[in-house]
């Protein structure tokens, strides 16, 4: 779609007329008009209003000119993963697990392999393709190239250690040592839970991006731990196989 389609094309789905988009974003009604014709674009100040407003990236308000790829771990990047930064602005050069909060998530290229490798192995890869191909790709991307240009993630790996020590110091039965968080979408971990007048809830927000890790239980048995953390909270969860029948042990604000 070109640039004019894209823009009525969002306009009319929110039920907007030119009028008011025109107000949203601070131009005239003329202005909307003449982008809608395509006799011209919005400047690069409007577009980034535009973005706000519709939460799509600029590249799709373009008409999608660029494949946009995760400059981090590689992934194809759709408005729906495209991270953001703490404003709400589009991070066009990331994907939400690789920067979160204003923050780069991974500092460890091994550690971005070990999460990535289940992900390929469930499309067809072999483990050893996918760890192969990894380290044969991630060393290309701007991220890696620029790693210490980037700071390294210094100040993000500093509020993980600090978010493992705060999960060690509650001491719960049957968890090992945590020692590895890793950067989670709230979609892959919002579990539902049952509440005793049998309502069935979710806590979290499946659009987020938490930290977090799984780890077996060291008393035995066929149920294992989900920790979760963000700036506001810690949680430590016990579940069965492929989450299910998940029980909450500690939610603690933080």
């Amino acid at each position: 779609m070109n640039t004019k389609d894209v823009i009525f094309d969002l306009r009319t789905k929110k039920g907007l007329s030119q009028d008011e988009l025109a107000e949203k974003v601070f131009v005239t009604r003329q202005a909307v008009s003449r982008w809608e014709t395509g006799e011209t674009v919005p400047n690069t100040e409007t577009l980034k209003l535009l973005s706000e407003f519709f939460d799509v990236s600029i590249n799709t308000l373009l008409g999608s000119p660029r494949k946009l790829y995760c400059q981090c771990c590689g992934m194809p990047l759709e408005d729906a993963v495209i991270s953001k930064e703490k404003d709400g602005a589009f991070n066009e050069d990331y994907c939400k697990w690789c920067y979160a909060d204003g923050e780069y998530t991974y500092s460890d290229m091994d550690d971005l392999i070990d999460v990535c490798v289940p992900h390929m192995a469930s499309e067809g890869f072999t483990e050893e393709q996918a760890r192969a191909y990894l380290k044969d790709m991630l060393p290309k991307l701007d991220y890696w190239k620029r790693y210490d240009e980037l700071g390294g993630g210094k100040k993000f790996e500093e509020f993980k250690k600090q978010l493992m020590d705060e999960f060690n110091a509650l001491h719960v039965e049957g968890l090992p040592k945590v020692e590895k968080l890793n950067a989670l979408v709230g979609s892959y971990v919002n579990l539902e839970y049952r509440l005793p007048n049998g309502q069935k809830v979710k806590f979290l927000d499946d659009g987020a991006t938490y930290l977090g890790n799984q780890y077996e239980c060291e008393l035995g048995g066929d149920r294992c731990f989900g920790i979760l953390a963000n700036m506001e909270f810690l949680l430590v969860v016990t579940y069965g196989e492929g989450g299910s029948d998940p029980e909450l042990v500690i939610y603690k604000k933080r």
